[in-house]
């Protein structure tokens, strides 16, 4: 009879690595589709085809009324922010009088009482415990002794004697940021861009279903080409034109308008906030073994 091999072996007491593998256990890692990458030509914040596209410094498109309404919530947010700031700034500041008032007031107390030897002395604790002047068995605050040593056990289950932490509001930053790559952002530093359709092309179907190319070598434009833009003018060239000619001649493939080679910015391309960025088109997500999780019912992981 022929031995029995590892993956046929399910008499165990512990999962063995195929079994595991079968079940879903550990990290499972896929290639993004098509279906999961931001096209070029779509806006990073509602992920549609832009529309009139503005386009910051590091390269990121969005709508024009998308990154109008960003922005403007934005400056009502820091504006809300710097308001609460404010109110905890002049807070603190009333609290302060207040306790240096109370200081005073007590040191006034302590200077008559040392003077003036008919009235009882007491001590600052008895009094911040019993203002109304009454000590000892006859005192009429019986409760007060206990109420201090309520405050003071360290018994977090109960409400009364949860401490409350004070929530303080930090100075907020007054810049913008760009939603996508969290820099700063100014609205005078975002350029329009202006890509070239293709003409020679069938009337399309939708009129969203636009096909752009290149100006300079009428390349189709895909996610697969890294894209340029000239902040100077916002027309849209693949990399290699850019690198080629415009890099060296300083001027524009499109309207022969000058610029230089910081005036050459790089598009982003690809990549949202539930897929990968860039060049990372793999996904990958790590999932427990376990009783009661369903693993047994997800697809196996394809061996590559």
């Amino acid at each position: 009879m022929p031995q029995r091999h590892s993956k046929n072996n399910n008499d165990l007491a512990f999962f063995t690595y195929d079994e595991k593998k079968k079940l879903g256990y550990g990290t499972q890692r896929e290639r993004l589709g098509k279906d999961s990458i931001k096209p070029f030509d779509s806006c990073c914040l509602c992920l549609k085809p832009f529309i009139d596209p503005l386009c910051c410094q590091k390269g990121h498109v969005f709508c024009k009324e998308c990154i109008l309404e960003c922005l403007l919530s934005q400056k009502k947010d820091i504006q809300r922010k710097l308001a609460a700031h404010a109110t905890q700034q002049k807070q603190e500041k009333e609290e302060d009088e207040e306790k240096m008032q109370l200081q005073k007031a007590r040191e006034i107390d302590a200077f008559d009482q040392q003077n003036h030897g008919a009235v009882p002395q007491y001590s600052d604790k008895n009094f911040n415990r019993d203002k109304s002047g009454f000590h000892g068995a006859n005192s009429v605050k019986v409760t007060s002794y206990e109420e201090e040593a309520l405050r003071d056990m360290k018994a977090f289950w109960l409400p009364s004697a949860t401490p409350e932490a004070p929530v303080k509001v930090d100075a907020p930053s007054t810049c913008t940021v760009c939603p996508e790559g969290k820099e700063k952002l100014k609205l005078k530093t975002l350029f329009p861009v202006h890509f070239t359709e293709e003409k020679n092309k069938e009337k399309k179907s939708h009129a969203l279903d636009n096909t752009y190319v290149c100006p300079s070598c009428k390349v189709t434009l895909t996610n697969t080409l890294t894209l340029v833009a000239l902040n100077t003018c916002g027309h849209v060239f693949c990399s290699k034109c850019a690198d080629r000619f415009m890099a060296v001649d300083k001027v524009c493939l499109s309207c022969n308008k000058g610029c230089k080679e910081k005036n050459l910015v790089r598009l982003g391309k690809g990549g949202t906030g539930f897929a990968g960025h860039d060049d990372n088109l793999q996904a990958t997500d790590f999932k427990h073994l376990g009783s009661g999780s369903g693993l047994g019912l997800v697809r196996p992981a394809m061996k590559t």
